[in-house]
């Protein structure tokens, strides 16, 4: 969406969501949640369909385990 990519805002990417999509977003080891807001695209690696900014997947526990299993709904979308 040519908006400049920031890893401290809760954002996410996301192949066919559309932009500006609020996810809430659980983290299914730990049940910690965030809100985000899809404005990007991807992840383009198979068997993803999520990939949270640094901000994002801090407050759920997965920053410095990498890739976790989540859960997410869209709570509103564009």
């Amino acid at each position: 969406n040519q908006e400049t990519f920031d890893k401290n805002i809760l954002s996410a990417a996301h192949k066919s969501l559309p932009l500006n999509t609020y996810l809430l977003v659980t983290n299914l080891e730990n049940g910690r949640k965030t809100i985000v807001r899809v404005n990007d695209r991807g992840p383009y690696i198979p068997g993803r369909e999520l990939d949270l900014s640094e901000a994002a997947a801090k407050l759920i526990g997965s920053y410095s385990r990498g890739v976790v299993s989540v859960q997410y709904e869209v709570l509103e979308s564009a």
